[in-house]
């Protein structure tokens, strides 16, 4: 297959430098990207913290960089939204969070929810089902979206998830490597399968070491054994782990021509945004995914 031309900008999680925003922003200038994603949920960035004056600056801060924001990352961990007990303040927050973002020029929020259940009629999944629904609605209310990232089930089983909101305003924001490295799914194919939900992807590369991963292990799951989600152990498993492995753009398992092909194929024209969990040397291996994912412009 040749090479596709993209017409995507090219983004950098701010978080993945890991030297704070500020120097994350400068840091996302250096290396040639076009725009940024920033954590959003604990600290300088809650939005509990960022009165009306500190957002203006910091918009004026990133327009000075020549960077946009392409998503805020409102991922409030835990086990997303299967535990009733803690969705009505999580959904608050991330109402909060998707209010943040329009301030700071983008509509869109990406997060984890839980593994959706495969039974549709479980007590998870009506509980899943009804936080997303309240959700969607805010977020169509704002022309906003709420963006499920990839990986924890596979692209058919979320696709029937989202049918069933009735809307898009909770949408998705495609990981390939996600689904590479956990579930083994197809990314190509599952550009295919959630073609009108798509408005984010994360450009990572992995590999999947074993046979068979049970996606609880590794992303948590409402009373499941395993610890909930945590970033932390996640880039720990993908650095060293005996399971998986995150790898350079180009490395992996993701097949970029087909995959990039498949998104140009739906008419998918947003961000194409770095993302590197791994705790060694981020910055250069965020400079060679930038100049990787430039090799596919004209």
């Amino acid at each position: 297959m040749s090479k596709p031309i993209m017409p995507n900008k090219i983004g950098v999680i701010v978080d993945s430098f890991r030297v704070g925003v500020r120097d994350g922003l400068l840091k996302a200038r250096d290396v040639g990207a076009d725009g940024v994603q920033i954590y959003a949920v604990h600290g300088e960035m809650d939005p509990a913290n960022l009165s009306a004056s500190a957002r203006k600056e910091l918009k004026d801060y990133i327009d000075s960089l020549g960077l946009e924001i392409s998503a805020l990352v409102g991922d409030l961990g835990g086990h997303g939204f299967q535990d009733p007990a803690e969705n009505a303040a999580k959904i608050e927050k991330s109402k909060r969070i998707m209010e943040l973002g329009l301030e700071l020029g983008t509509n869109i929020i990406t997060t984890h929810i839980g593994i959706v259940p495969q039974d549709h009629n479980s007590r998870v999944y009506e509980t899943m089902h009804k936080a997303c629904l309240e959700l969607s609605t805010f977020a169509k209310s704002m022309n906003a979206f709420f963006a499920i990232e990839t990986g924890p089930e596979p692209s058919a089983h979320l696709k029937s998830f989202l049918d069933g909101l009735g809307s898009n305003g909770v949408s998705v924001n495609f990981d390939p490597a996600n689904m590479v490295m956990v579930t083994g799914d197809d990314p190509v194919q599952g550009v295919y399968n959630l073609k009108d939900y798509i408005v984010h992807t994360h450009a990572k590369d992995g590999i999947k070491l074993v046979d068979y991963i049970d996606p609880r292990d590794v992303y948590g799951d409402f009373g499941y054994e395993a610890p909930a989600l945590d970033h932390d152990k996640i880039a720990d498993m993908a650095e060293s782990g005996e399971k998986f492995r995150e790898v350079p753009l180009g490395e992996g398992g993701v097949n970029w021509n087909a995959y990039l092909q498949a998104l140009k194929d739906i008419g998918y024209t947003g961000y194409l945004t770095i993302e590197r969990e791994v705790k060694a040397n981020p910055e250069a291996d965020i400079k060679l995914a930038v100049d990787f994912l430039k090799t596919f412009r004209a």
